[in-house]
């Protein structure tokens, strides 16, 4: 389930996301909350009891001090990394996760090693010997891992599959449709991709992207569609200032 816009202004009671600091949203079945993007001032957050694997987005979260994120799906500890650039974490729960089962103390020695500010890890002060022994024994996370997204369903890299059009386009398809916290779509619904190609036809990328993304927007509601809307309007700003650019360039050059 993704976390909305709309649900995080219903749970904090706020008008906008801007004035969210605080936010409960124990066991709401949750697995995509990329809306902690747009969530900067965020101070208190209680996310256990859900279904979340990635930490990238909370990376966002400067204002961020206390952090529940109990009896969820955080395999790795490298997803760690996404909370080193946290100056105000002093508060963090993480028990009860993957991460955390094949060596308890070696996991709060990492943690601790990665995230000295802490005040209190898993509702147990930490101290100072801790502290120092976490510099000792505890496993350095020097990058955060990449984007779930970078490896195709088939578990190819993809660059290994862009030349596959049917694969690609799947991949880019549910790609984005995980980020919105929807089900992959079977390749049996992708009937303009199975469909046999002209000899000599060569399908261009950027065509199978596009297709991509209209599939996906029959799907979206109004609230998703205006996210859309806006990222289109920022992206094709961005393209236009560019081309100006290119312009002024090729100006200077010419004289």
């Amino acid at each position: 389930m993704k976390l909305t816009r709309k649900l995080v202004l219903a749970r904090a009671k706020a008008s906008d996301l801007d004035s969210v600091k605080k936010l409960n949203c124990w066991g709401c079945n949750l697995t995509d909350i990329s809306i902690f993007s747009e969530i900067p001032n965020i101070e208190v957050l209680t996310l256990s009891a859900n279904k979340i694997s990635s930490l990238e987005h909370i990376s966002n979260c400067q204002n961020l001090t206390e952090l529940y994120l109990r009896r969820n799906d955080v395999q790795n500890l490298s997803e760690l990394g996404h909370l080193k650039n946290l100056a105000c974490l002093k508060v963090l729960w993480l028990a009860e996760n993957p991460c955390c089962e094949p060596d308890p103390v070696k996991y709060r020695l990492t943690v601790l090693r990665n995230l000295p500010g802490l005040h209190k890890l898993d509702n147990q002060v930490v101290t100072e010997e801790e502290l120092a022994l976490a510099l000792e024994q505890g496993e350095e996370i020097v990058t955060p891992p990449g984007p779930i997204s970078a490896i195709s369903t088939n578990g190819l890299a993809e660059a290994d599959s862009e030349n596959d059009p049917l694969n690609y386009s799947m991949e880019e398809t549910n790609k984005i449709r995980a980020q919105l916290g929807m089900k992959p779509i079977p390749r049996d619904k992708f009937p303009s991709f199975s469909s046999p190609r002209e000899p000599g036809a060569s399908p261009k990328k950027k065509s199978h992207a596009l297709e991509a993304v209209l599939l996906l927007l029959k799907d979206l509601d109004v609230e998703e569609l205006k996210i859309v809307q806006s990222a289109t309007e920022n992206k094709l700003r961005a393209r236009s200032r560019q081309k100006e650019k290119e312009k002024e360039k090729a100006l200077i050059t010419q004289n």
